[in-house]
């Protein structure tokens, strides 16, 4: 017959369990020397309430912690009062990530006429925060089961015009401000033909998708949560978040930090090529990490620029596991502080993780860029091929137009995050132009009073290509890019020899 255990006993037979659990945290139970007591009730609390999720998932299968998570770390807020064991929360960055996604799938629906329907659906996406929003991207696909199939289902009431970077963008034309830009191209993706326009050589999914990356994901990420909100007076630690909040300011602004950046919970486990084929919709094993069936779009899906990251290190970068690991370590030291204001020197620690994921970040995004630029002087060479023979270009000029738009989106993707980028920001825009240059030469050039592009200038397609060299070297000496996918640089000299001396093809 089983012995009754004393209820101190059963504690510290769990408390045993919860000192395994606890390493993946980097929480411990403090010592309370009041009334002679081991531990405090708040230490106690916490250590059960770890146990009992411990406990809980092994019998449900679901995720428990690991050091290589971004997951459970527990509830460390005093004042809370409620239920919850769990900390962490990004769900409003989750369904922004859907409401880009699903925004970029509705800039390819236009038939070529003005569509005002397509348009406030598009807006929908954008600036609405009504209820009723389906999920357009990502869904199901094959055995690939995605598990919500409705914006409100991750999170009530969002939008992205509201966390859309505010600054003007020099990249665009018509010197507009970032949720005007957004604005502007909807309009004109609306009544496109399948998203693309062939007299001005603009992909609107592109642009859209690239840049939202940018304005609202890494500006919001890099210049605020991982910025303004580091301060010590700013969304301090010993204070909720907001008021009845089960979270403490520190604590939620670095999980919407970590949000943004698209990463699934259980990144840190996965190959490149596994994260970037989640984003694909392939192997749900792999992305089912609590093996329920279905994918969940919060914690197991690759959106934005985890991708990216991804992407790169399929050619032996790093990014995805310097950027996650550096959130995860700043994330436990945000919860070792066990609801206590950070001290000056946990501050610091924690604004050098949060100077690992600003500068690694950038790269990924000047990485893509890098790469596109490529892809841009590749499609110019089979151009120029296709005109030469006379034959039918206008499948090579959407190829074209789509992976200038990818690009360009990424180019104004950079200016957003606060950090002036000098000399190289005004080359690299120089070097580029509003619009890819045409099949007769010339470019967008800008905006009328109306609205309507105007495209002009006498940059011709060889010269073009000599650019995007030229960009591809402005962005790796100034980022220190690794990847470099896609390297044109060694074709300089070969194409300056085949332009011959028409023109010099060295100007910006």
């Amino acid at each position: 017959m089983k012995s009754h255990q004393e209820p101190k006993e059963r504690f510290l037979q769990l408390l045993g369990q919860h000192k395994i659990v606890q390493q993946h945290f980097g929480h411990s139970c403090r010592k309370s020397s009041q009334k002679g007591k081991m531990y405090n009730s708040r230490s106690m609390k916490s250590a059960l309430a770890t146990v009992i999720l411990a406990t809980t998932c092994f019998a449900s299968s679901c995720v428990v912690a690991k050091p290589n998570m971004y997951a459970n770390f527990p509830v460390t807020e005093k004042s809370y009062k409620g239920s919850k064991t769990i900390s962490v929360s990004y769900t409003g960055q989750a369904a922004r990530h859907v409401l880009h996604t699903s925004l970029k799938s509705l800039a390819g629906k236009g038939n070529g006429e003005p569509n005002p329907k397509l348009k406030a659906q598009m807006l929908s996406y954008y600036s609405g925060k009504e209820e009723g929003r389906k999920i357009i991207s990502p869904t199901s696909k094959g055995d690939f089961k995605v598990k919500q199939s409705m914006v409100d289902e991750i999170s009530k009431g969002k939008d992205l015009k509201g966390k859309t970077y505010k600054g003007l963008v020099n990249g665009f034309p018509g010197q507009m401000s970032g949720p005007e830009v957004f604005e502007f191209m909807i309009d004109k993706a609306s009544s496109s033909d399948g998203g693309f326009d062939p007299l001005t050589g603009y992909n609107y999914p592109q642009l859209i998708s690239k840049f939202m990356m940018g304005a609202v994901f890494y500006s919001q990420a890099v210049d605020n949560y991982l910025d303004e909100k580091m301060g010590a007076e700013n969304k301090p630690n010993n204070k909720p978040y907001k008021k009845g909040a089960h979270y403490t300011g520190k604590e939620h602004s670095w999980d919407e930090a970590f949000g943004y950046f698209g990463a699934p919970a259980h990144a840190m486990s996965l190959k490149p090529e596994e994260a970037y084929n989640i984003a694909k919709r392939k192997n749900v094993k792999v992305a089912d990490a609590n093996g329920d069936g279905t994918v969940d779009l919060i914690t197991e899906m690759t959106y934005g620029h985890a991708y990216y990251a991804a992407d790169s290190d399929k050619a032996g970068t790093n990014y995805m596991q310097t950027i996650f690991k550096a959130f995860v370590d700043g994330r436990k030291l945000i919860t070792s502080a066990d609801g206590a204001a950070l001290t000056d020197k946990q501050r610091e620690e924690l604004k050098g993780y949060a100077s690992t994921i600003k500068v690694t970040w950038e790269k990924v995004i000047a990485e893509a860029a890098f790469k596109y630029a490529g892809s841009t002087y590749k499609d110019l060479e089979k151009l120029n091929t296709i005109v030469e023979s006379n034959g039918d270009a206008s499948k090579a000029f959407a190829t074209y137009g789509k992976h200038w738009g990818e690009l360009k989106g990424f180019l104004m993707a950079l200016e957003t995050s606060g950090r002036d980028l000098g000399e190289a920001g005004i080359r690299m825009n120089r070097l580029v132009g509003y619009g890819p240059v045409l099949l007769g030469g010339g470019q967008v050039i800008g905006i009328n009073n109306k609205g309507d592009f105007i495209t002009g200038g006498d940059r011709s397609m060889g010269e073009y290509q000599v650019h995007m060299i030229k960009l591809q070297k402005v962005l790796g000496d100034t980022f220190d890019l690794k990847a470099r996918k896609n390297d044109m640089t060694g074709q300089m000299d070969g194409l300056l020899e085949s332009l011959g001396s028409s023109r010099s093809a060295e100007n910006d």
